[in-house]
């Protein structure tokens, strides 16, 4: 019998079991996960896992990190899930679930550049279908999760940096990073993200013609922005509202905070509210991250 307070070494170990949309980079993760020292186990069928689980550590007891991959294609996994998890908690684990994702036509793209047919297709439906269904059975997993990544604009080290944040140890310097995301409402909004701004009261750069072209890291665009009051004013009540909720957050243990800030085709405004914001929350001596996912395109 353990004393009140102390932990048993199930709950000493880490477990991440990542799992997603079908073309959203579950392999990828893996991979990453393996790299920052994670014993990994891929393609597990679903009512094996205590069992490994408790083999594993005994085999090793100072094993301390291991993450379980969830395909798709184990069928099983959809109704057992919670019978699995239930008995992975009274054992001790806490599993904390990754979900990966992308947007729809970003997953179709993928599997029409790979050529590789979609695990929950059958003869005669189409890609579109094939995901439609699989995010249905994933409802219940997704509304789970600890963290959701919407990989859909993401390089693979970009992907690489977000994760390295989410599993840093409680006592790395890393004990929670921030990630700031520019977007553009017209093309929809990034998946998972914590909290979001519009900031589309701003005026607009796409309505200057010499700034037009240009984009958000331009020192024109820039200049225009901040000669703005507005921006100013919203920069200065977000920043006070990070230092009223980061320390909260990081008290409830928090990894990582995605904040979007969002204009209308992501491409002005946004990016320089980002690198902007940036600036004045890396007083607070934490890893940020910026990412711009819209820019590139063109905002008509």
């Amino acid at each position: 019998m353990t004393s009140q307070g102390s932990k048993t070494p199930n709950e000493k170990l880490r477990l991440i079991v990542v799992t997603g949309v079908s073309g959203s980079g579950r392999a990828s993760t893996m991979r990453i996960l393996e790299d920052l020292g994670f014993y990994c186990i891929d393609n597990l069928p679903v009512a094996l896992a205590p069992t490994m689980l408790e083999l594993v550590t005994e085999r090793d007891p100072t094993l301390s990190k291991v993450a379980l991959g969830i395909d798709a294609r184990e069928r099983l996994f959809f109704p057992e899930w919670p019978r699995v998890f239930a008995q992975l908690e009274a054992s001790g684990f806490r599993p904390e679930i990754i979900f990966l994702d992308a947007a729809d036509a970003v997953l179709a793209r993928r599997y029409s550049e790979t050529r590789r047919p979609h695990p929950l297709a059958h003869a005669g439906t189409t890609v579109a279908e094939s995901i439609r269904r699989e995010r249905l059975a994933l409802a219940e997993m997704r509304e789970r999760a600890n963290r959701i990544i919407d990989t859909s604009a993401l390089t693979v080290h970009e992907l690489r940096e977000i994760i390295t944040a989410i599993v840093a140890s409680p006592g790395d310097q890393a004990e929670m990073a921030i990630t700031l995301v520019s977007f553009g409402f017209k093309y929809g909004t990034p998946v998972g993200l914590d909290l979001m701004f519009d900031v589309r009261f701003i005026p607009n750069p796409f309505f200057v013609d010499e700034l037009r072209g240009l984009d958000g890291h331009d020192p024109k665009v820039r200049a225009f922005v901040m000669n703005q009051p507005t921006a100013v004013a919203f920069l200065d009540q977000v920043e006070s509202l990070m230092k009223f909720l980061i320390p909260l957050y990081k008290k409830e243990g928090k990894r990582h905070l995605a904040i979007g800030l969002g204009c209308t085709g992501g491409r002005h405004r946004s990016p320089v509210l980002v690198q902007e914001l940036a600036k004045r929350l890396s007083a607070f001596g934490l890893p940020i991250q910026t990412r711009d996912q819209d820019i590139h395109r063109q905002e008509t």
